[in-house]
């Protein structure tokens, strides 16, 4: 991946990504990849969702490209980076072990953010404000079925538009934006998760979740969610003075740089 690492790589006091799953076919590990390379933090917030246990019990999906993330993950803790990981509905195996340091990874619940300029933000995965998972897990897991089947089809959509030249796109979330009922269900979580925010007397909330990224107020509070990198490839950022910037990866990245990470991440 050196060839496509900038000279310097982009410093931030925190980063806070969601929603990675590994070890699903549709997870973009090679643009996650080149992201961590790229960039250092004092604080790395792993969101929930990081493994898909859900995608992994039909069948094991687990390239070297996902190893690599995994690999650089811990990197980053062993030289000093504090990781803190907040297991998600796909990764809630991990809800086990709350409370425990693994090396230098603590897993918890959630936990208090304190940015640079003093404001405080809750930081947890969210699925506990889906009321579709709260209703009934196997109801979630049909839904988590046909979302599969259709980030298969966005899968296939990404490589005819590598073969043709095109940049990356997101037939799922080019969808979602368009589906009345998914646009009417991400408004009821975000307007869910700002009046826990308000109740628990944050300043905001950090949270993934719903593969929507997304930072405005809601109500006298900040709602800020990572989005994911199986869609969007989307982390949400903190700099040294305590603002809050979402960060599209594959906008980030230059054209020719961008259709060279899925063939290197392959490599890796």
């Amino acid at each position: 991946m050196s060839e496509v690492k900038r000279m310097q790589p982009l410093k931030y006091r925190s980063i806070f990504i969601s929603d990675v799953h590994l070890g699903f076919r549709g997870c973009q590990a090679g643009y996650l990849l080149d992201f961590l390379q790229s960039t250092q933090c004092k604080h790395l917030y792993l969101v929930g969702d990081i493994v898909d246990l859900w995608a992994m019990q039909s069948s094991v999906y687990w390239p070297e490209a996902h190893n690599a993330v995994v690999r650089e993950v811990l990197e980053k803790a062993r030289n000093g980076t504090q990781v803190i990981y907040c297991p998600g509905n796909h990764d809630e195996l991990l809800r086990t072990h709350l409370g425990v340091d693994f090396g230098n990874v603590a897993v918890r619940d959630e936990v208090i953010h304190e940015t640079a300029d003093g404001q405080r933000f809750l930081v947890l995965h969210g699925d506990r404000f889906d009321t579709v998972v709260q209703a009934g897990p196997w109801l979630a897991r049909l839904g988590a079925r046909a979302y599969d089947n259709l980030l298969a089809l966005n899968g296939l959509v990404s490589r005819v538009r590598r073969y043709f030249g095109l940049r990356y796109w997101s037939l799922a979330g080019y969808l979602k934006h368009k589906v009345k009922n998914a646009v009417s269900y991400i408004g009821d979580y975000e307007q869910a998760v700002a009046q826990e925010a308000r109740r628990r007397g944050v300043d905001g909330m950090i949270c993934g979740h719903i593969h929507h990224a997304e930072v405005r107020e809601l109500g006298g509070v900040r709602y800020c969610n990572c989005g994911d990198w199986v869609e969007s490839c989307t982390a949400l950022v903190e700099h040294h003075d305590g603002r809050l910037e979402l960060l599209r990866w594959t906008d980030a990245l230059p054209e020719t740089i961008a259709d060279l990470v899925p063939a290197l991440a392959r490599a890796a």
